[in-house]
């Protein structure tokens, strides 16, 4: 039996194989390189000029809502007007039944004939008693009687000429009329129906310009209270322009609105007043007892104005990534004011020449990054 025996060029290559596997081995411990630092768009905090906006929320209703109720009683035998249309001031709406009303004037022009035929009687009564009265043939008294006929009869003509007028008046009012122009709403009495002075037959509403009514908080009355009693004042908030109105759907109307008037009192119970304004309402698009919200610029204030990408809620309270003034990017805890357009207002976190992220990847606490300046849209001013 023989024993292996190593040779010189085996240890040599045992050597060499030892030796690639240490290569190796140091290859897999050495430290990566480090990643580039991150690119960050940023913004810097400035003050800058912002008008304020209040919403209130508010009830449409027409410029003026004319009650139509006939001025007679009787059957109602016709309606004159197409339910939910425009009508015309003096424009017939209803017919009420004119006979009894033709019969009525028939009779008072009969009894003012009656009534003339009277006077006649006493004036020829007169012309032949006051001389015989003068020459003693008859008794004063007759004469006194004569003068005291005649000027009832003359009463009784003034009386039945105003019988007259009177039923001609009640003959008219059988044609129910609107007071106003504008819109008519669909009628709540048919035809057939008995009514009277107290039935509401509809209502006409002037819807153009049309009113929009909204509650003022006390707080809000005070500061422009002086501005609202001057007598010169069509706006009494700061900005000076005027209203704008949201409908329910989302949209703002097209025209602006003017203020008109506030209430004589502040309610106890809510503590608000009334006001009122008014809107351009040409296309009748507007109608009485929609819901909307009014908003007015009420105040110009100077403020610090991030965009709403920028900032981040966590747990109830609001932060931002600030990045200083040798790269580090941290999170800061911020208060927001009211929302402008597409930026918020912040009350206090930040002062001007601060650097706040916008876009850009998430990165950690303190890390060094690079940054590069965000540009805001237009319609985000």
């Amino acid at each position: 039996m023989c024993t292996p025996q190593v040779t010189r060029a085996g240890r040599a290559l045992l050597v060499i194989v030892l030796g690639v596997l240490a290569s190796r081995c140091n290859k897999s411990t050495a430290s990566p390189a480090p990643p580039p630092p991150s690119e960050l768009s940023v913004i810097t905090v400035a003050l800058e000029k912002v008008s304020l906006s209040t919403e209130w929320i508010a009830t449409l209703d027409g410029f003026v809502n004319a009650q139509i109720r006939p001025q007679v009683s009787g059957y109602l035998v016709s309606r004159e007007y197409q339910e939910g249309s425009f009508v015309q001031k003096g424009q017939v709406l209803f017919e009420i039944d004119p006979r009894p009303f033709d019969v009525a004037l028939s009779q008072a022009e009969a009894r003012l004939s009656e009534a003339q035929a009277q006077l006649g009687k006493t004036e020829r009564d007169l012309a032949r008693d006051r001389p015989l009265a003068e020459q003693r043939a008859i008794a004063q008294s007759q004469l006194d009687n004569d003068i005291q006929a005649n000027l009832a009869a003359l009463a009784a003509i003034e009386s039945a000429k105003a019988a007259v007028d009177s039923a001609k008046l009640n003959l008219g009012f059988t044609k129910v009329t609107s007071l106003v122009t504008g819109v008519a709403a669909i009628a709540t009495a048919q035809i057939g129906d008995l009514v009277g002075p107290g039935t509401l037959l509809t209502t006409v509403s002037q819807i153009d310009p049309i009113k929009a009514y909204f509650p003022l908080g006390e707080q809000d009355y005070l500061r422009i209270a002086d501005r609202i009693n001057s007598s010169t004042s069509k706006q009494p908030w700061e900005s000076g322009s005027g209203l704008t109105l949201v409908l329910a759907d989302g949209n703002t109307y097209p025209r602006p609105g003017t203020f008109l008037a506030a209430d004589r009192q502040i309610d106890p119970k809510t503590g608000t007043i009334r006001i009122s304004a008014a809107f351009p309402n040409p296309g009748h698009t507007l109608r009485p007892g929609q819901y909307g919200r009014v908003r007015a610029e009420t105040m110009t204030v100077e403020a610090a104005l991030v965009p709403q990408r920028a900032v981040t809620e966590l747990q109830g309270s609001y932060q931002v990534r600030v990045v200083s003034s040798d790269d580090h990017v941290t999170a800061r805890t911020v208060k927001l004011g009211e929302r402008v357009a597409s930026r918020w207002i912040i009350t206090d976190g930040l002062k001007p020449g601060e650097r706040v992220v916008v876009e850009g990847p998430p990165t950690a606490e303190g890390a060094v990054v690079t940054t590069k300046p965000f540009e805001l849209r237009r319609d985000a001013h």
